[in-house]
Formats: structure tokens, C-alpha cells, sequence
């Protein structure tokens, strides 16, 4: 959890629920807790009821009489404890403490590991339950689950699924129920995500101790007394433990990058329907894993790196997704969604059909891309302005075979016709604007004024003549003209004394000089320079727009939404 900013101290701050928290030094399911049980605890003075806010002041009065926070609290001195005792290993202080709050879970009397606290555990015990005597099970599971994700220095980020990803896939799922399946399920928050909509959710993980806290925290959460939760412990893709389930829907943050992933053994698998995927492409081994357990009209919903998009190793598997017509969806995501890197992700959305191995009910000529890309932070996915559009799936069949988002939404929500048209206008307005702006100017003598009496620009400035910067002089005397002093600033001759024997260039405007002359004189060579000035502007906004045209009208010429002229045009 990151800390909220913190806000101004005086007679009207606030604070929010997370804040008291941390003043208090204990969880938000505390202080959720004390609101509920403590009818003079302090109302919110504003926000509304998802992010109340509290009067600080009311709050801190209220801890001091209560005393709440002058000593850790139980649920502090077991996190304390738990670090002491187990060191990086707090998973394992976790599973010992599900464990123990497993004992009365639903259906305890079912778990053989039930009794995972190790021997000479009275004080962790004690600490449960001092906590549980206030604090219901699986509120305090779920705080202290919340603590492991959001720890800093935690090792490693594997069998951690961020909260604002599971949204993300959720929304991705939509309406859904049924059997759901994670094959890397890790703690399971992914998998119990799924819980309100499903009738049987099973897990599998390659880790026996995400496997066994999964289980565990499915008890202690009450989950199996409402819906059958099955997890087991395994490699997914070398010993699969569900080879006869078909689910209805199957979501996967896979490992990512992976490259012992067991293709050698793997290679006559029947699951690679869509080809063997490459050691470099372990992604897409995990997604025909999970398509191979989805059931008639099932979908899969997977995390995938944004590389798999477009890597040329996958293209063949992806052509073959795409031209099956199962491919209904990717969507891009922001960065900073995963829990294990702060790169941006896809999801993935693949449907299997109703009545037979090709085809899809929804999508099978086309496939949605969506660009989440520039979605704020806790933003809502239902009804977010990401920009989508349906792209026809021979459009994608070229040599690429690219589903990045990005590139097919850009191009087809881009007015090619009306923005190339702007854009000739702006060159032809640009152009005729150059041919005002280069002065005319007659021939001179030549050498004279680099020859004849010059001062440096130091000298004036000591004399508070001009105030000067590393590349510009500012006259602050109605001797002297700015545009002027600047032009002969940037003469060649200035330029020399700028170089370095090296060659490195560095204006030093300290060392320049400028050639003496009267003020009318440098007036006008002042209008000179800044006539100059504004051509060269000119010219390089001309270069941005004649750029920013040819690529233009090249993509809407190779993409068909632009059309060449006729013959006969002229």
C-alpha cells in the first residue's frame, strides 16, 4: 500500500482511514473495527462513503482517550513476531497463522495441515487469539496477507497478483460463472477473485508453499463452505494435476521469462494445438496450457508481457489464434499493474467455441483492441474512455502479425484524409510566410567590422551595460541593442573562440565580442538579425510539418486510407 500524500497540519486537516492506521500503528481493519464498535468515534467531515475523511484533531483526541497507539498492537506485535521468528520466509509465518485460525474454519475437521503452526508456538497462538478475539478470521488473514504483498524488501514478487491487475482481469472475464481455473495461482488472490461468481475454483502452483497458504487462506476466508475450492501443488505445464478439467473460464498471470520451461520433454504435447512454442516464448506455452482446460464457450484470460505481441518467434502460434477466430480481445494496460515489474502489461481475452474446435460466438471476424494505456491510476475499468476499435482479422495476417493496441487503435481512429489535407495547408501558410521573412540584403565592403574596434561583452557587463547569460545578452541601457548584441554573439568569428582544440562547441558569450558602432546603426542591424531569427524558426516548424506529412500520407497510402491521385491529375 503506498502511502498517501500527507496532508497539512493545523485546525482543519484530515485524514484518511489509512492514515489513522499508521498514527495508531495498526491495520485499517482496526481501525474499521473501532468505527463500527465505538459509537463516539470520530464521524467523517467530508468525503464520501467509499474515502471518508476524519478531522485529524478529532482523531488524535480521541486515540488519547482511548490510548489507542501508545503501545503495538496485538496485530503489530504478531507481523513483529512473525518477522523475527521467520525471517524472509514470512509466508511461513502466514501459513502457521492460517493454520492455527483454519482450526475453526468451515470443514477443519477435513485439513490434514489444518495444525501448520510449528511446535513451541504458545505466544504466536496467544497473539491469534488475543486478535481474533475482536477481529473476525478472515478479516485478520486478509490484513496480514495485505501486509506480506505491500512489504517493502519483500523477496520476490512470484504468487502475487496485484489487486489493481485482478480489476483489471475481472473486467476483462466479465460476466461469468462456473468452474474457474488458475494454473499459477501462487497465494490465490487472482483465483478467489473469482469466488462470488463461481461453482468450483481450482488452483495449481509450483511452489508447495504459495500452494498450501492458498489452501489454507481458502478456509480460513470461508470460501469452501460456499463454493468447492480445490488448490494443489505442481508444475503446471510438466505435471499437470487437472488433465480432465474443462473450465468455463481459465485466468493465468503466467511466470514471465522463463526459459526452462520444459519444452525438450514437451515437444509431442497434444496441448501445443497451435504450434511448439520457442524456450524464448514460455508465455505462449502457458496460454495453450489454459486453452486446452477451457470448456465449450469457455475463455481464457491471460497477463501477458507486451514483447509477446509482436515477437517474431510467436508469430506463427498468434497467426494461428487469430485466423482460428479465437482471439476476441487484447487489451493494454498501464504500466505499474504488476506486482513482480513496473512495465506495462496485455491482457489476452480468448473464447473457445460453443459447438466445435473453430470459429468463436463473438468476435470471429475481428478481434477488439483496446488501449488502456494512459488509464489513471484507480481509475474504473466499467465504463473507462480507453479508446477501442474492432480490427478484421485479415488485417492482421500480414508478416507481423503485431496485437499491440496501440498501433491498430491510433491508426484507426486517426482522420488520415482530413489531418493530411490540414497538414498541406499549414506547409503551403508556412511556405509563403518564408518568403517574407528572408531579408534583402546588399553587398558590403566585407572585413571591415571584424577588423575595426570591437569590446567583449564581459566589459559591458561589468560596466552594467547588460545582463548576460550563458548564451544570450540583455541590454539594460538605451545605448545598446539587444538583437543586435545576440546577432554578433553567434558571427563565426565568436564561434572560433567557442570551439575547443577538440572541436567541442560551447558558446561562451562572457568571451565574445562585438563591433563598436552608434545605436542607430545597430538598430538596424538588430532588424536584420531578428528577421533572420524568425526565418530559421519558420524553417524548422516547415521541417516538423513536412515530416510529420510524409509519414502521414506514407501510412495512409500502405494502410489503404489514403488513395494516390489519378493519372490524369496532373
Amino acid at each position: 500500500m503506498k502511502d498517501e500524500p500527507a496532508r497539512t497540519e493545523g485546525a482543519d486537516a484530515v485524514v484518511t482511514a489509512a492514515e489513522i492506521a499508521r498514527l495508531a500503528g495498526v491495520t485499517r481493519a482496526a481501525v474499521s473495527n473501532w468505527r463500527r464498535r465505538h459509537e463516539d468515534f470520530p464521524a467523517p467531515v467530508t468525503g464520501g462513503t467509499s474515502s471518508p475523511l476524519f478531522s485529524l484533531a478529532e482523531v488524535r483526541s480521541w486515540l488519547e482517550g482511548q490510548r489507542k497507539g501508545r503501545e503495538a498492537s496485538a496485530e503489530v506485535r504478531l507481523w513483529e513476531r512473525l518477522r523475527a521468528e521467520y525471517g524472509d520466509d514470512v509466508l511461513g509465518g502466514l501459513t502457521a497463522v492460517a493454520g492455527i485460525l483454519a482450526k475453526g474454519a468451515p470443514h477443519a475437521e477435513d485439513a490434514p495441515d489444518a495444525d501448520a503452526a510449528p511446535e513451541g508456538a504458545g505466544p504466536l497462538r496467544a497473539l491469534v487469539a488475543e486478535l481474533t478475539a475482536e477481529v473476525p478470521p478472515a478479516t485478520l488473514l486478509a490484513d496480514l496477507t495485505a501486509r506480506l504483498v505491500d512489504a517493502p524488501g519483500r523477496a520476490g514478487s512470484d504468487g502475487v497478483t496485484s489487486a489493481r491487475l485482478i480489476q483489471a482481469i475481472r473486467y476483462a472475464a466479465g460476466p461469468s460463472d462456473g468452474t474457474v481455473l488458475d494454473p499459477a495461482c501462487g497465494i490465490g488472490s487472482l483465483l478467489f477473485a473469482f469466488a462470488d461468481r463461481a461453482t468450483g475454483l481450482f488452483g495449481q502452483d509450483v511452489l508447495p508453499a504459495h500452494a498450501r497458504f492458498a489452501g489454507l487462506r481458502a478456509r480460513v476466508e470461508g470460501l469452501t463452505a460456499v463454493t468447492p475450492v480445490t488448490v494443489r501443488a505442481g508444475d503446471s505445464l510438466r505435471d499437470d494435476a487437472y488433465p480432465e478439467l474443462r473450465a468455463d473460464l481459465v485466468v493465468c498471470e503466467p511466470p514471465v521469462g522463463v526459459a526452462d520451461w520444459g519444452r525438450e520433454e514437451l515437444l509431442l504435447d497434444a496441448r501445443w494445438e497451435f504450434g511448439v512454442p520457442s524456450r524464448a516464448e514460455s508465455e505462449l506455452a502457458w496460454l495453450q496450457h489454459c486453452y486446452a482446460h477451457t470448456a465449450p464457450g469457455g475463455r481464457v484470460v491471460m497477463v501477458m508481457p507486451t514483447s509477446v505481441a509482436y515477437r517474431k518467434a510467436g508469430r506463427r502460434i498468434r497467426a494461428e489464434i487469430v485466423r482460428r477466430g479465437l482471439l476476441t480481445e487484447v487489451i493494454a494496460l498501464p504500466a505499474g499493474m504488476a506486482a513482480s515489474h513496473s512495465l506495462p502489461v496485455h491482457l489476452w481475452v480468448l473464447r473457445r467455441a460453443a459447438d466445435g474446435p473453430a470459429g468463436s460466438p463473438r468476435g470471429a471476424d475481428a478481434v477488439r483492441m483496446t488501449d488502456f494505456g494512459g488509464l489513471d491510476a484507480g481509475a474504473p475499468f466499467d465504463g473507462a474512455s480507453g479508446r477501442s476499435t474492432e480490427v478484421p482479422r485479415i488485417d492482421l495476417l500480414d508478416d507481423t502479425v503485431d496485437l499491440t493496441p496501440a498501433a491498430h487503435v491510433a491508426a484507426r481512429l486517426t482522420d488520415y484524409a482530413g489531418e493530411y489535407a490540414a497538414l498541406r495547408a499549414a506547409i503551403a501558410r508556412q511556405t509563403a510566410l518564408l518568403d517574407g521573412l528572408l531579408p534583402a540584403l546588399e553587398a558590403g565592403a566585407g572585413g571591415g567590422l571584424s577588423e575595426g574596434a570591437s569590446v567583449s561583452l564581459s566589459e559591458l557587463a561589468r560596466a552594467g551595460l547588460i545582463e548576460l547569460s550563458e548564451d544570450a545578452a540583455l541590454s539594460t541601457s538605451g545605448q545598446l541593442d539587444s538583437d543586435y548584441l545576440n546577432g554578433f554573439l553567434r558571427s563565426a568569428a565568436n564561434n572560433r573562440r567557442s570551439t575547443s582544440a577538440s572541436g567541442t562547441f560551447r558558446l561562451d558569450a562572457r568571451g565574445a565580442r562585438v563591433p563598436r558602432m552608434g545605436i542607430a546603426e545597430q538598430r538596424r542591424y538588430g532588424a536584420a538579425f531578428r528577421t533572420l531569427t524568425a526565418f530559421e524558426e519558420s524553417v524548422r516548424e516547415l521541417a516538423e510539418l513536412s515530416h510529420r506529412a510524409a509519414v502521414l500520407a506514407r501510412d495512409g497510402l500502405t494502410t489503404g486510407a489514403l488513395l494516390p491521385p489519378d493519372a490524369d491529375a496532373g
